[in-house]
């Protein structure tokens, strides 16, 4: 974070870092009056919680009507395509068309329609309910934290150092599939925690929601069956819960089936939601030229014209010269670490996919990617804090439920394409370590506080 700071905004701005440093004294300020509210009366403690998801929304409101409603890159294949779409429509020409190739995007396509079926096709109607998404999203940030370290204090935190960060909340205006996706990922692990039959099973519908809405779910399955492998059945010995955690995949991989077959018999994807181009993300992914993220050099290689069979051999062959060129300059090292900044410590871009260059000039579009970065700046700290304190803290194994996934998600981004945005589903997991580094620093601070006004104390005594 500090590279990626000192090369794209240290010098950019001489104001720039005592924006920073007063962004973080003021988190520190909210932080403690917010700790500062008793915790003992249920009434006054949820008060506060929907107070604050009340602020989020209604910001979050703001900064949609504020910004340009056009569908950018990927989000305008979503909703473009709505537009005097019929079911039974193909949503390709060819093989080599985006919907043939990411066959699995049908889902949130599907989820697309229904909305633009019952709100008329509105966009609005598509960001109000990823508002809605993400108010949702900090409502489980705050029962995680309570389910995994039992402090309501932290919890509050974790809700604030989330709903501040405009690097995680600015892709609303988009038919952005990430908001959705990372609330259904969230409820199932929510769901597993409770540890009973019928919350298994929602947990496998939950699951399947997710898959079918943002389909990163072999990172998140795989997370889940460590989990369940390691504290469940050989830390805790406890076989029951493990087979209900398979009971849950089980019921993910019918549902998710079932789903595939009703995309082809409805006649929108005959591939269903698979993915017919698996070559094309490594290919990305371990292009050291772009250090593994999207180039407009490597979109070169596509050619629409030809066959989905024609292209698979041109990317494999692509594919042998990244991986040879990698060899050959024992570059693997440098990639990792360049996709690792790029995707844990560069901008997400949510506010250049937001499109603020159409109606804002270029130095307030500047000021606001630059105060959309501080967001991410006060979560990397906190959370890098946080993880450090997880060596000295209690907590509850559900807290691996959660970083698992995250773990599963970082290794597989190694090899490939990473974008900044691709980080926003486990923001909230950030967001909970993050916690316990502002509760730390919080306390430590409040300590030392108190040493001073002992020592005042004891030292106006002495005279």
């Amino acid at each position: 974070m500090l590279v990626f700071y000192h090369q794209n905004f240290l010098f950019q701005n001489s104001h720039n870092s005592i924006i920073v440093i007063a962004s973080i004294l003021l988190v520190l300020l909210v932080g403690y009056g917010l700790t500062q509210i008793k915790t003992d009366d249920k009434t006054l403690n949820w008060l506060v919680v929907i107070t604050m998801l009340m602020i989020f929304t209604i910001t979050a409101l703001l900064w949609i009507s504020k910004v340009p409603s056009v569908q950018l890159s990927d989000f305008g294949n979503f909703w473009d395509r709505l537009l005097n779409y019929k079911v039974g429509d193909p949503l390709y020409q060819t093989d080599n068309d985006y919907f043939s190739k990411y066959a699995y995007q049908s889902g949130y396509f599907v989820y697309a329609m229904i909305v633009s079926k019952i709100f008329g096709y509105h966009i609005f109607a598509i960001q109000f309910l990823n508002v809605i998404y993400q108010a949702l999203i900090l409502l489980f940030t705050y029962l995680f934290v309570i389910k995994i370290f039992n402090n309501i204090k932290m919890a509050r935190l974790s809700i604030l150092i989330l709903m501040i960060d405009l690097d995680w909340f600015a892709l609303n205006s988009q038919a952005s599939n990430q908001y959705l996706g990372s609330l259904f990922y969230l409820i199932t692990f929510y769901l597993i925690m409770q540890n009973k039959l019928k919350y298994y099973i929602l947990a496998g519908i939950t699951l399947t929601g997710g898959c079918l809405i943002r389909p990163i779910g072999p990172v998140i399955i795989a997370g889940i069956v460590v989990y369940a492998l390691i504290y469940l059945l050989l830390k805790k010995k406890d076989y029951h819960a493990t087979m209900k955690i398979f009971l849950t995949l089980v019921i993910y991989f019918v549902l998710f089936s079932l789903s595939s077959w009703g995309i082809k018999a409805t006649g929108i994807n005959a591939y269903g939601l698979t993915n017919n181009d698996p070559e094309w993300k490594f290919v990305t992914g371990l292009n050291y030229q772009s250090n593994g993220t999207y180039s407009p050099d490597m979109d070169k290689l596509i050619n629409p014209n030809k066959t989905r069979h024609q292209m698979s051999k041109v990317e494999k062959a692509q594919l042998h010269k990244e991986i040879a060129y990698l060899n050959e300059n024992h570059a693997w090292l440098s990639l990792f670490v360049h996709k690792t900044q790029g995707l844990w410590s560069s901008r997400t871009m949510a506010t250049d996919a937001a499109n603020i260059r159409m109606t804002h000039s270029i130095k307030t579009v500047d000021r606001i990617n630059f105060l959309a970065y501080t967001g991410s700046i006060i979560l990397i700290i906190f959370s890098w804090i946080g993880s450090l304190q997880l060596f000295r803290a209690k907590f509850s194994d559900n807290l691996y439920l959660l970083l698992l996934p995250l773990m599963a998600f970082a290794v597989v981004q190694l090899l490939i394409e990473v974008q900044g945005r691709y980080r926003i589903e486990f923001l909230p997991v950030i967001a909970i370590v993050g916690s316990l580094g502002l509760y730390q620093v919080l306390h430590a601070l409040s300590s030392i506080k108190l040493h001073s006004k002992k020592t005042i104390s004891i030292n106006y005594n002495h005279n």
